[in-house]
């Protein structure tokens, strides 16, 4: 089979790939859709974030579905032809954080397309996947294209979860690429009052403003866009914070009010944090890392209709090109979300 595997920073090759034994309560799959998630562009552009950096061969990808080809031993609930969303967070259940409810923190984390361990965790971009049976939710009624958005929605799922109650609460995103516009989507159902987004791009702006975003500020062409809303101390009770990016920190936190949240959901690596305004306004700054229960409940909603993503799917592209997928992907004038086609 064939697996789309990275080598080195714009080293990308389309080459064979073994395939995995299937095993006692796995399911083989025959790989549907793909999509091209912010980590994956960095291993492609960059070779790694941050500290991770690859040093070895890693096929790339963890934004996938697929079809059901053949189930293993001990396998219920799924049969041969369902369509699946495939979970790429794999926690071993047995290391204290498991134990303790958090497998989002797992010491023994296998997720897919990962370079953080060595040797790395191998990404579901390949043809045939072998999957557990606990990492697959039956996606009836959506497109592969939408099922494939699982896992991103899922991320943002758990960072709403991190911001606490959204109910009438004024929300600031910051960043319009794919996860800062789930935010929209999902904070508009989770009740939000007001939803103002930033961008440096008008195109991702107006798909925050299709989707439902109440007002947007181009930080990049009005860099004092937020300054109203700093008035009176500040404005916004929640800040989900996508970019990663020093500056967007900087200018967004003068405009939230006294004891508001700020989930940082944005990897761009370490950055500075202006801590005297973080103390002074007592913001309270939280982390939100990956997902684990929230990947379920991505699903039940976009098969509910509560969540369209597919208004962010703007490219579909064939796995024989799919190294322009990453180039399109890396476009934020023209792209949100691009995919590759595997069937």
């Amino acid at each position: 089979m064939k697996a789309l595997v990275i080598h080195a920073a714009r080293d990308l090759r389309l080459q064979e790939w073994t395939p995995e034994p299937l095993g006692e309560g796995q399911v083989r799959l025959r790989t549907s859709v793909g999509g091209v998630c912010g980590s994956d562009l960095h291993y492609y552009h960059h070779g790694g974030f941050g500290a991770v950096r690859l040093r070895e061969p890693m096929v790339l990808g963890h934004e996938v579905s697929g079809v059901v080809e053949d189930v293993g031993p001990g396998v219920t609930g799924l049969s041969r032809g369902d369509l699946v969303a495939v979970s790429p967070s794999r926690p071993c259940g047995g290391c204290g954080y498991c134990r303790e409810g958090l497998p989002n923190h797992c010491e023994n984390m296998r997720f897919y397309g990962s370079a953080m361990p060595f040797p790395h965790i191998q990404g579901a971009f390949r043809e045939e996947l072998v999957a557990d049976a606990a990492q697959c939710t039956r996606a009836e009624g959506l497109t592969p294209e939408a099922a494939a958005m699982a896992e991103p929605l899922s991320v943002a799922l758990h960072g709403l979860r991190r911001a606490g109650e959204l109910v009438g609460r004024r929300v600031l995103v910051t960043g319009c690429g794919p996860i800062g516009l789930l935010c929209i989507l999902a904070a508009r159902i989770a009740g939000a009052g007001e939803i103002v987004a930033t961008d440096l791009t008008d195109f991702t702006l107006a798909k925050a403003r299709e989707i439902g975003a109440d007002a947007t500020v181009n930080t990049g062409s009005d860099p004092e866009g937020l300054a109203p809303f700093a008035a009176g101390k500040g404005s916004f009770d929640v800040l989900f914070e996508c970019t990663g990016v020093a500056a967007a920190v900087a200018a967004a936190l003068p405009a939230m009010r006294p004891r508001g949240v700020v989930v940082q959901l944005g990897l761009g690596g370490d950055m500075p944090l202006p801590m005297m305004l973080l103390t002074a306004k007592e913001l309270d700054l939280r982390g939100s890392f990956r997902f684990h229960a929230e990947f379920a409940t991505a699903v039940a909603a976009m098969r509910s209709g509560r969540i369209d993503v597919t208004p962010l799917i703007t490219h579909s592209i064939p796995l024989a090109e799919a190294e322009r997928a990453f180039t399109t992907a890396s476009d934020r004038t023209s792209a949100i979300k691009a995919q590759i086609r595997f069937v």
